[in-house]
């Protein structure tokens, strides 16, 4: 507790909102002044975003330390900003963003914005407090399941290929027989290989690791992705429409191209071309898939970073 007495009293904060602080130490939680420069940076922040109270106490959030983004891929430490607008009104606000983990894959997070005032009404600072998005938690506690059989890719802990064939037989099944709409999504990484050709294998392997996590985190509790192989992902996204797998996977695309991971002084970033299609009745596996990766080539020959639906 000597580290929040210290920030209370330079922040000026009451006795209230320093219980309000104390008693919810378990979410994720930071106290940014009026220059936006991070005062405190608690453990349960630390666990969440992979970023240790040193990496972090004495930056300014404004710097795109934190590199929050909404789900259109909107930089929000640069604009839309919760925090800089709750300090400018003093209103608290909430929000959905998308975190940047330590290890360079992203979170959806629940953020909540309260600013501090001092006795004279004077805005003096603002905390953020933030929480994991548990939307996911299911299919996290599915790939967890997976890792006690032979359907469990090594190096992505994504579905395999073998998982993926047997999901894709049920899942059509299904289809013939309840008319159950379901979408699949082709994902390729874009110049992957020469991201193994400049960086080595061993930063390869670190970004299908980063793409996967962003996968697996931001999926529905009931949809699947899954490792095809090399550099190629496979979305089964159960109980949908078109439009609403268009939007899913545009979404799954902004957020890897807003996604990287750190190599000394650089930041590697990749995008994905996503093909994305509709079951239809007379489908097989093979039918559904083929049509998929046309839709993704086809978005490679028209520049590549976008998603081809049909």
């Amino acid at each position: 507790m000597d580290k929040l007495c210290k920030v209370k009293e330079e922040l000026n904060l009451d006795d209230i909102v320093f219980r309000q602080l104390a008693e919810n130490m378990f979410d994720a939680l930071y106290i940014v002044d009026t220059d936006r420069t991070i005062r405190y940076w608690n453990l349960a922040a630390e666990l969440l975003t992979g970023f240790s109270a040193e990496d972090i106490t004495g930056s300014c959030c404004a710097d795109n330390i934190l590199c929050h983004i909404d789900k259109h891929g909107t930089n929000l430490c640069k604009t839309g900003c919760p925090i800089e607008a709750t300090m400018k009104d003093s209103q608290t606000r909430q929000a959905h963003v998308f975190l940047h983990h330590k290890q360079g894959h992203r979170i959806g997070v629940l953020v909540r914005t309260i600013p501090i005032a001092n006795i004279d009404g004077n805005i003096t600072g603002c905390i953020e407090v933030f929480t994991a998005d548990n939307s996911h938690a299911s299919s996290l506690q599915r790939i967890k399941e997976l890792e006690k059989t032979a359907l469990l890719d090594n190096l992505t802990q994504l579905p395999n290929r073998s998982y993926l064939e047997r999901e894709l037989h049920n899942i059509i099944e299904e289809h013939r027989r309840f008319d159950i709409p379901f979408g699949v999504f082709f994902i390729d990484i874009d110049f992957f290989k020469l991201v193994n050709d400049t960086y080595g294998h061993l930063i390869g392997d670190e970004v299908l690791k980063f793409i996967s996590k962003t996968l697996s985190h931001n999926s529905r509790t009931f949809d699947v992705y899954g490792r095809w192989g090399g550099e190629e992902f496979i979305g089964i996204i159960r109980n949908t429409q078109f439009e609403e797998l268009k939007s899913l996977g545009e979404r799954i695309r902004i957020l890897i191209d807003n996604s990287y991971i750190k190599l000394a002084h650089e930041e590697i970033h990749v995008t994905v071309t996503i093909g994305a299609t509709m079951i239809k009745k007379e489908d097989s596996i093979e039918s559904v898939l083929n049509r998929a990766d046309m839709l993704m080539y086809d978005g490679k020959s028209a520049g590549r970073n976008r998603l081809i639906a049909g």
